[in-house]
């Protein structure tokens, strides 16, 4: 676990420095934002930059890689979502501004899914709760609940999703 920590750490702080050391060839493209479709799934051949005037610190949330492997997204929320169960992603969450009340693990309740690999829920019963702020960062394993459930401003973060088969 420490290991998987360390290394989305590493992930997201080598992100940050190549931003800031990169030329601005490549800048510019527009993330896919929340309800917009994601970029389609590639193998990476070449490295991938993605500039801070893209990422914009997470005001706008998209998905800036996306392979058969893992995916990258910036997210940006200012109110409680929907209890969330990813059957085939860990997420791998980087809080890089603001706070919020993350519930996971337990029992989620009230499942239903449009989407079988992306079921959501209304509850979680018996599951732990962890006040995230800047710097926290939290790894949730596939098939486990979770959810933003109190966010009293905002909170922006980085998730790196890592995709089983």
């Amino acid at each position: 676990m420490k290991k998987v920590i360390a290394c989305a750490v590493f992930v997201v702080a080598a992100m940050g420095l190549a931003a800031q050391q990169q030329p601005a060839r490549g800048r510019g493209q527009a993330p896919a934002g929340r309800g917009a479709p994601a970029p389609p799934r590639e193998e990476l051949k070449t490295s991938k930059m993605v500039g801070h005037e893209t990422i914009a610190g997470c005001s706008k949330a998209g998905t800036f890689v996306n392979t058969p492997q893992y995916m990258v997204q910036c997210s940006n929320r200012t109110s409680p979502g929907v209890v969330e169960i990813h059957t085939k992603e860990t997420d791998i969450i980087y809080v890089i501004d603001g706070e919020a009340t993350f519930v996971t693990d337990g029992k989620a309740l009230n499942v239903k899914s449009d989407n079988p690999e992306q079921p959501r829920g209304t509850d979680i019963q018996g599951g732990a709760s962890h006040h995230l702020v800047k710097g926290d960062v939290i790894v949730v394993p596939a098939g486990q609940p979770h959810w933003f459930k109190e966010v009293p401003k905002s909170v922006s973060y980085y998730v790196i999703k890592v995709l089983k088969p």
